[in-house]
């Protein structure tokens, strides 16, 4: 099959044609021709606005299977993702069973044949998420694990932490952590703040997720090794990384993309879908992590797609799970809140080079000969997402009904050209 790309613009620094508006003909899954001219091609498109960068990869993604399969399942979030422009995605470890074992490794793998987009496993550090016996992580490795992390859990002992990060040097390998001590969140529903006060609903203090940064950085550089940490939320936590940066510390963080959308203030309703962890914290905190994206402490965007079925979100506050749905809106959430704080090629590099350098994978080329592994979008699209429409078995979303700019096209990866019906 013969695919070109008419008059498309290139979001793309590392090709030659960054920038410009051009033509693109993919053949057999490769890119064979960049240029002006019109090939002839079994499938032409043509979009006004439509632009193109390598595919993006989605480092933060829980898919239910195996084990719950009904919130969601390795086909639906296959299908979110390629509606939402990713054409990879990490699975985070923390399932029924947990992701621990070179046959589960391979399980997720074996699934991911003939899905559009590609599925990397991401292994427990710990036996069963406990954050007490680590796992064989250098069997994981060699079996395809790409990086190692508990997931929702946070490593709470610090020896566990200091032994991972010395195991993962053997080949290279990366933590990442979420960081958040449980004793001082437990129970905690929303950021700790005047608003949650107001509620009446107890808080999740932004010191519960700096107290394990500032010490996790420490048993870093005692260490050595790589680590990540996943999911940041407060203003604390940001800098605490900026300065480790600074010092030449090898840490990476990511938020949700979600996260520059909301403030605890948007919680008064009780609403269930906004409610998520870590929380919306306060305007002066969502502003730090806009500062951080823009400086570059904060490496990537994520979707932390967190799918809950409605036995699971649609109960008081207080007993509803957290999570959001946001492979589909992940991009979209990110290019509408930030449009004013960071260019297009900028939010692109936090869904695609930023990630894959942080996993330690190739990055796709946009040259001709290359395999094409492409995301087409245009940002200047407004569309307003749907419950009805969603792609996911789940429909936890804060987003449906609220205009969004920036529309993903479609997704060309493994040979396939995959549109968004709802494009």
């Amino acid at each position: 099959m013969t695919i070109l790309l008419k008059g498309i613009q290139i979001i793309h620094p590392a090709s030659s044609y960054h920038n410009q508006i051009t033509n693109i003909l993919i053949q057999n899954g490769h890119i064979t021709y960049i240029g002006p001219e019109e090939k002839t091609a079994d499938q032409v498109i043509t979009e006004p606005g439509l632009c193109v960068s390598i595919g993006w990869l989605d480092m933060r993604t829980w898919v239910g299977e195996p084990g719950l399969e009904y919130k969601e399942d390795f086909w639906s979030a296959a299908q979110a993702a390629a509606k939402g422009g990713f054409t990879e995605i990490m699975l985070m470890p923390d399932l029924q069973p947990v992701i621990q074992s070179k046959n589960a490794v391979g399980y997720v793998q074996q699934r991911a044949v003939g899905l559009p987009v590609t599925l990397h496993a991401a292994g427990a550090v710990t036996v069963d998420v406990q954050g007490k016996d680590l796992t064989e992580m250098i069997d994981l490795n060699q079996a395809g694990a790409i990086a190692f992390t508990d997931g929702e859990a946070t490593i709470q002992q610090a020896d566990v932490l200091v032994k991972a990060l010395h195991y993962v040097q053997y080949f290279n390998g990366l933590v990442m952590q979420r960081p958040r001590d449980k004793y001082l969140s437990q129970l905690g529903l929303m950021h700790e703040g005047i608003v949650s006060t107001r509620l009446g609903l107890k808080g999740i203090p932004a010191l519960a997720e700096e107290v394990i940064v500032s010490r996790d950085l420490q048993l870093l550089e005692y260490s050595g090794g790589k680590l990540h940490f996943s999911l940041l939320s407060s203003a604390g936590s940001v800098e605490k990384i900026r300065q480790a940066k600074a010092k030449g510390l090898a840490v990476t963080c990511d938020i949700a993309s979600y996260q520059v959308a909301f403030t605890d203030e948007d919680m008064i309703d009780f609403d269930t879908n906004y409610k998520v962890d870590p929380p919306f914290r306060s305007p002066a905190d969502k502003a730090a992590l806009i500062e951080g994206l823009q400086d570059g402490t904060i490496d990537a965007l994520v979707s932390a797609h967190k799918p809950q079925d409605t036995e699971s979100k649609k109960l008081e506050f207080d007993l509803a799970e957290f999570g959001i749905i946001n492979l589909e809106t992940a991009f979209a959430v990110a290019n509408t809140c930030l449009k004013e704080a960071l260019n297009l090629e900028n939010i692109i590099q936090k869904f695609t080079t930023a990630p894959r350098q942080i996993l330690n994978l190739p990055i796709p080329n946009l040259n001709e000969g290359e395999p094409a592994n492409l995301t087409l979008f245009n940002p200047t699209k407004k569309w307003v997402p749907q419950k009805a429409s969603t792609a996911s078995k789940s429909d936890n979303s804060p987003f449906f009904g609220t205009e969004l700019q920036g529309q993903v096209f479609g997704i060309v990866h493994k040979s396939n050209l995959v549109l968004n019906p709802e494009y």
